[in-house]
């Protein structure tokens, strides 16, 4: 006899039988392709949705920092601050 089962459909259409499943495919369709043939997708995936805490955490402090006036630093005190760029960093600029 048939049986009732409870899943979920992801962006696609796709049925789940986990709600994280479906995030998950979900979340690898709007991140593409990743590394050689797309491989590495599901894995970046299935970090974000562990990670979620982080990453909200991350573009809550960004929607803050956009809110704020820069804080002002006395000169004396530019000798002790490291500056760090990410961004240039990560495209290969000092």
């Amino acid at each position: 006899m048939a049986k009732s089962v409870e899943a979920y459909l992801d962006n696609r259409g796709n049925l789940h039988l986990s709600p994280s499943s479906a995030i998950i495919a979900d979340l690898a369709m709007a991140l593409g392709r990743v590394g050689d043939e797309g491989g590495m997708t599901e894995g970046v995936a299935r970090l974000i949705l562990e990670k979620r805490a982080e990453i909200e955490q991350a573009f809550a402090d960004i929607d803050s920092l956009h809110h704020h006036k820069p804080i002002e630093i006395a000169p004396e005190s530019l000798s002790n601050i490291e500056v760090l760029d990410l961004e240039r960093k990560r495209i290969g600029e000092s």
